[in-house]
């Protein structure tokens, strides 16, 4: 979906922000970008969107490079969460979430139907809302305004900046929980930069941690748990929270569990292998089975069953229980 070939960007003071990136982002993912202040995390992101231009090297969205693509057609397609929000003070909310649709010439009557779908798939009646300016909501409220403006339009890349490190910590969580489940549903391509390890391990499918403009590990949040690169990763993300994860079997992957075999029977329950102990013995349960095929990367890689998780769940090891 979006790829870095050797990009490097040198501002006109002499400052190397981001030297020699290679990366990418598949698409339907949620993408964190972290790492100390200076690292480079949001000058990478913007570049995605031409907000920042590249000195050398190219960035591909669908295998175009972006710096053949008009500025304004890309930006209409490349939806934008900023940590102000940046809503319009003297727009309704329904005049702020429908602006890119109707930039982009879509009737009003399509895109007011737009408005109240988003409004709704975030927890504000549009009955109640939509009329509303944006100082007449509160800050939790606003950002989630700004969230659906970025998808209003239908963009198949989100690029969120910091979006909730303004928020009080309980509006600050309730969002990182939406937005969670609401990608669920919408499978958008997100690049989100954070600062704070605990959200991007909460949010992210995959996190790419930054020093000085070059990457230094690029993994799915338990393997970066489970195994950080070198001492600045371990640093950065600190050893408490390293050990903490480590003695909590609920939050472990189930792949040390998973049963590969070479002829997997069909079943109908399936699991990502991504999924956590803890989720899985609750999905057998909820579902009233013991056994269900494991997935990686819309591949079959074998069957996983109840008894070996509830086994791991309170902290036995096989051959005890045997």
């Amino acid at each position: 979906m979006i790829r870095f070939k050797n990009v490097s960007k040198t501002f006109d003071d002499g400052t190397e922000a981001i030297k020699d990136m290679n990366l990418h982002i598949k698409e339907g993912q949620l993408v964190a970008l972290i790492g100390p202040s200076g690292c480079g995390k949001t000058t990478t992101m913007k570049m995605i969107n031409r907000l920042i231009s590249i000195t050398s090297g190219t960035i591909e969205i669908d295998g175009k490079d972006t710096s053949n693509v008009k500025e304004v057609e890309l930006r209409r397609n490349i939806g934008y969460v900023i940590q102000r929000i940046g809503l319009f003070p003297h727009m309704t909310i329904e005049e702020n979430v429908g602006l890119i649709p109707k930039l982009k010439g879509k009737k009003k009557a399509e895109y007011e139907n737009r408005v109240d779908e988003l409004l709704n798939l975030v927890g504000l009646n549009p009955d109640i809302y939509k009329k509303r300016y944006p100082l007449e909501l509160s800050g939790g409220q606003q950002q989630r305004v700004g969230v659906v403006r970025a998808l209003a339009g239908e963009p198949p890349i989100i690029l969120m900046d910091e979006p909730f490190s303004a928020l009080d910590p309980i509006s600050r969580e309730q969002l990182q929980d939406e937005l969670k489940q609401l990608q669920t549903t919408i499978k958008k391509t997100i690049v989100f930069v954070t600062h704070d390890m605990d959200e991007a391990l909460k949010v992210a499918d995959e996190i790419v941690v930054m020093k000085e403009g070059v990457i230094q590990q690029i993994a799915a949040p338990a393997e970066l748990l489970e195994n950080p690169a070198n001492d600045f990763v371990r640093s950065f993300i600190g050893e408490e929270r390293i050990q903490t994860y480590l003695n909590d079997h609920s939050r472990q992957s189930i792949k040390p569990f998973i049963h590969t075999m070479s002829d997997i029977p069909h079943l109908e329950h399936t699991l990502d292998s991504s999924t956590t102990i803890k989720q899985a013995v609750r999905y057998f349960i909820a579902n009233k089975i013991d056994t269900a095929a494991v997935t990686e990367r819309d591949q079959t890689i074998g069957v996983l069953k109840k008894d070996r998780l509830l086994t791991a769940l309170a902290g036995i090891d096989e051959e005890e229980a045997v």
